[in-house]
């Protein structure tokens, strides 16, 4: 059974978070603040967090910074661009604008469910477009993919981060590691190929590019 964790000051909503979520068979844990929110991490690992930005004591926001290998949805009445991008950018892996349907929210659960699971065996998903660490295949729609060791490194950290605008410097920084010959200056090569390489297969673009801020895989 996975472990969902609310952590939400509105107990109204925090109630009927939870009274959803074990209706579909999560089990739930909850916590009120930011301060009760690492108490409670301290103790408990769950499978994924719910997390809401006006929290007493410490704010959502600070909360977020200290979380790490634990997916987090934000959920919060912020609907502003630039707050969304700061928080992908920050580490939470999803975002939803209150007031939200309780179904879409369901279907991001699951998929960050998933996609975490994935992870921890090597294997990385997103629609049909598919990442293994383990062979270093790639894969859309069934048709196999090849690409260069640069293309590779910078798809596995996009796809390991879904939907996340990541920086031009955080995507050096991180490829570093397998690919240190890569710039500033050929990032931008090396991305646009990927991405036509990825268009040539179904004809959709994968990649978007945010001006002024780095990348995005959709």
């Amino acid at each position: 059974m996975k472990t969902i964790a609310v952590i939400d000051d509105d107990p109204h909503i925090g109630n009927m978070l939870e009274e959803i979520l074990n209706r579909e068979g999560y089990r739930t844990l909850r916590a009120y603040s930011g301060t009760e929110a690492l108490l409670l991490l301290e103790h408990e690992r769950p499978n994924l967090l719910l997390l809401d930005l006006t929290l007493p004591g410490l704010s959502g926001e600070e909360v977020l910074k200290r979380i790490s290998g634990i997916p987090v949805i934000v959920l919060s009445a912020k609907a502003d661009v630039q707050d969304k991008v700061n928080l992908l950018l920050d580490g939470a892996a999803d975002y939803m604008t209150k007031p939200f349907d309780t179904r879409e929210l369901l279907a991001r659960i699951a998929v960050q469910l998933r996609n975490a699971s994935a992870a921890s065996c090597g294997l990385f998903t997103l629609g049909t477009l598919s990442l293994d660490t383990e062979s270093r295949s790639v894969s859309l729609a069934g048709t196999p993919i090849h690409l260069t060791r640069t293309e590779y490194a910078i798809l596995k950290l996009l796809i390991q981060n879904p939907g996340q605008v990541l920086t031009k410097s955080l995507l050096l920084e991180r490829i570093s590691l397998d690919t240190p010959d890569c710039t500033e200056g050929s990032l931008k090569i090396h991305v646009s190929n990927l991405r036509k390489k990825l268009k040539q297969v179904d004809g959709t673009d994968h990649i978007e590019a945010v001006w002024g801020i780095g990348f995005c895989l959709r």
